[in-house]
């Protein structure tokens, strides 16, 4: 049998229809505010701040090997600077986005201890982090302890005009993010993330800047939770520091990836969604919608290691959104006799850097 010749691919014509889907979704989810219920604008405004979470906690740990349980602190960050930013006179609006670049900014000296640490460690100083965080913000006498506060100046805002402002800014947001994100992991950057996730000191030894490329990642990753945070201020106005500081946003982070697929782009957005329609149609079902959730995640975890996105691509070769190379052996493939290779003859390789 004669050796086919390998097919190094990225894009293929499902990405491309992808693509031009996607472009579509977002034009169409622009205009529908004008056809929506007050209620849906919120709820998808809601969905819009969960992609963001679910992205950006995907890209630290499962692009980057960065498992944290503790990025509730940048959420609640997002929050907390925004109000001080609009107490301090600037408008609410611009606020949202600045208490985000505040927060990246912050990042980045925590990144500088943070870093050194590896695996359960980092997942757990993360923890501590924010729950030291969240202690700090309390003592600032314009929250109030647990009292919290309100972003009060929002409410100089029509309310219909503030919901729709908000669900734009969210979906901006979003895509501008996801936009981001996808176009440094298709670059050298995000082969070199990858290459530190499967082997820090293996990418190290190749000349890969490991911890700089850690640092990029984690402040991104923070910078994207701090809108998320921010904009969820937006929705709910009140601020309260145990409920933005809470363990609970990074365990909804963590169910959305692994359930939709952890290391795959498409899998923390269509994880995003799942979340959405369990919260939507069982988020009153009080503690038992928490136990519901922490049994799909176990279940997922046993049964679909890989998620739901992360299964289809490994059976069906199913890529949407692709950020990395894949490798193909034609299914054409002839052999030395004339005769044509069986589907059982031809491999596709995962998705690589």
């Amino acid at each position: 049998m004669s050796a086919a010749s390998p097919v190094i691919e990225r894009g293929t014509a499902a990405s491309r229809i992808a693509a031009i889907a996607v472009a579509l979704i977002i034009a169409l989810l622009a205009i529908a505010p004008q056809f929506l219920s007050v209620g849906a604008v919120d709820r998808m405004t809601a969905l819009f701040i969960y992609v963001i979470l679910a992205a950006m906690w995907n890209a630290l740990a499962g692009f980057g090997g960065l498992v944290s349980v503790g990025q509730q602190v940048f959420f609640g960050l997002g929050a907390y600077f925004s109000i001080r930013l609009a107490d301090a006179g600037l408008n609410p609006f611009v606020a949202l986005f600045v208490s985000a670049i505040v927060v990246g900014a912050v990042s980045w000296p925590i990144s500088l201890f943070m870093l050194r640490l590896r695996n359960g460690e980092f997942a757990i100083g993360m923890w501590v982090i924010a729950a030291l965080t969240h202690l700090l913000v309390n003592l600032d006498r314009l929250v109030q302890g647990e009292t919290g506060t309100s972003l009060i100046s929002l409410n100089v805002y029509d309310a219909s005009t503030r919901r729709v402002a908000i669900y734009w800014l969210a979906l901006a947001s979003m895509t501008a993010l996801l936009a981001v994100l996808f176009g440094l992991l298709r670059g050298s950057t995000g082969a070199a993330i990858r290459a530190i996730r499967d082997n820090e000191d293996a990418a190290a030894s190749v000349g890969v800047r490991v911890t700089g490329t850690k640092r990029l990642l984690f402040v991104l990753a923070a910078f994207g939770i701090g809108i998320a945070g921010a904009l969820w201020l937006a929705t709910s106005i009140t601020f309260q520091p145990k409920t933005y500081f809470s363990v609970q946003w990074t365990a909804y982070m963590i169910f959305m990836v692994l359930v939709g697929g952890i290391g795959t782009f498409e899998g923390a957005i269509l994880g995003a969604l799942l979340f959405f329609l369990i919260e939507t149609w069982f988020g009153g079902a009080g503690v038992w919608y928490l136990i519901g959730l922490g049994a799909t995640a176990l279940a997922f975890s046993l049964l679909l290691p890989r998620g739901l996105w992360g299964t289809l691509e490994e059976r069906f070769g199913l890529r949407l959104l692709p950020v990395g190379y894949s490798v193909r052996i034609p299914v054409n493939a002839t052999l030395t006799t004339g005769e044509t290779a069986s589907p059982a003859q031809t491999t596709t390789s995962r998705e690589k850097a």
